[in-house]
């Protein structure tokens, strides 16, 4: 038999995985795993929101505080990540990470009132935000240049696979328990990440060459290194673009699952289907998307991404009443444009930046983007959840915008 060296002249489908040594398959799995079970402890409040504003009798403009707070607070805790991970290394930021939102996810549960629950999600946000910045960081100097755009983007296709599984457990949680108390177990699942963080600290190790380089710089973690000479431009940039994505995504993430129950009056067995059909588009946009990243480039997959993302949010919002099969049909284009944009996120914000920074400017303009997008979630809150969504569309715009100030970085080698 004639095998084919797992080298960069590779071209079977799955050359980016045989490329990975055995230490990169272990950091693959865990990084994988701990944006997979991220996403898990994220979607527990937009599935659980409407019962928590029923249970504290609060607005739905307060209720849309949760989701600000939650995404402001990532911010912190994402910029904070991304200095440790430069300062103490990839794979103890994110088991730090990881245990955090874990451990204030479950207490989310036991809040015995709402001021207690908005602060018990802000912290849970601290973690939330910093497992991206180490775990895509990590595998992306664990992978070659030709094909980190679809390894990481591999990685982020966990996203969708801890969705999928929120809503598993979510609809048998709703099903079987009243709502003021399956709002509290739905939080309490989240202690499942609480595994990932013992089975990380056995198996997984940053990459050696990113370490040594680390270590001998006198300016790791340098909060201020981002901000001068040529990074500055970056920064600027890199934090504009990270705005405009995620405002996007967080307004449709933190509102959807109303949109669905109040405005298109479906019930949680009903809205089950336009979930699977959303979710199986945003993990086919994930690897799709790392792809022709790789294919295209990193700019011109965020560009033709951002524009129709854009176009099927105003097209989703816009369906007559009535007509929900339609919005069935917009909801698997809609999950992958939106996810196919993200497959290039943390290859590309990576790529711009030199080892002994690149877990300070990836954390920081990553999570900026975050916290200013946090902003989109509240204004739909106040101003009305079906028509404001279009304001998602807004945040693409300046994405697309955003991008004529940064530099094609694809095939890039990490130094």
């Amino acid at each position: 038999m004639n095998a084919i060296a797992a080298t960069d002249e590779d071209t079977r489908p799955f050359a980016w995985y045989r490329t990975l040594s055995p230490r990169g398959r272990r950091a693959f799995a865990g990084a994988f795993g701990g944006y997979g079970l991220d996403s898990y402890d994220y979607w527990v409040l937009p599935f659980s929101i409407g019962a928590i504003i029923a249970y504290f009798h609060i607005s739905t403009g307060t209720g849309g505080l949760l989701g600000t707070v939650t995404l402001v607070v990532s911010a912190i805790g994402g910029a904070g990540a991304g200095i440790l991970a430069d300062r103490i290394g990839r794979v103890k930021t994110l088991q730090l990470t990881v245990a955090t939102y874990t451990i204030f996810t479950v207490a989310c549960g036991f809040a015995p009132n709402f001021e207690t629950l908005l602060v018990l999600r802000g912290l849970q946000g601290l973690g939330f935000g910093g497992e991206w910045a180490a775990g895509a960081i990590l595998i992306a100097e664990y992978a070659k240049p030709k094909f980190r755009g679809r390894t990481v983007a591999f990685v982020q296709s966990s996203w969708a696979v801890g969705w999928g599984l929120l809503v598993f457990v979510q609809t048998i949680v709703f099903t079987a328990a009243p709502d003021d108390i399956a709002w509290r177990i739905l939080f309490w699942t989240g202690v499942i990440p609480a595994l990932l963080v013992l089975w990380v600290r056995r198996n997984v190790q940053d990459a050696d060459e990113a370490t040594e380089r680390r270590e001998r710089s006198a300016s790791k973690g340098s909060f201020t290194a981002i901000f001068k000479g040529d990074l500055l431009r970056t920064t600027l940039f890199a934090a504009l673009l990270s705005t405009g994505v995620q405002g996007g995504y967080y307004t449709l993430a933190t509102w959807l699952p109303t949109y669905l129950k109040k405005t298109r009056e479906l019930t949680v067995i009903n809205s089950t289907g336009y979930y699977a059909v959303l979710i199986a588009g945003a993990f086919i946009g994930y690897v799709c998307g790392g792809y022709l990243t790789d294919l295209l480039g990193r700019k011109k997959n965020i560009w033709i991404f951002a524009v129709l993302s854009a176009v099927l949010i105003f097209a989703y919002t816009q369906v007559p009443h009535g007509a929900n099969g339609l919005i069935l049909v917009l909801s698997f284009p809609l999950g992958f444009s939106m996810s196919a944009i993200f497959a290039g996120f943390g290859s590309f914000l990576a790529e711009l930046y030199p080892t002994e920074v690149r877990g300070t400017g990836q954390g920081f303009t990553y999570n900026f983007g975050r916290a200013i997008g946090a902003v989109f979630p509240t204004v739909v809150g106040f101003y009305g959840v079906g028509g404001a969504l279009v304001l998602g569309a807004v945040g693409y715009g300046i994405a697309a915008l955003a991008l004529f100030g940064l530099p094609e970085t694809r095939g890039r080698v990490l130094t």
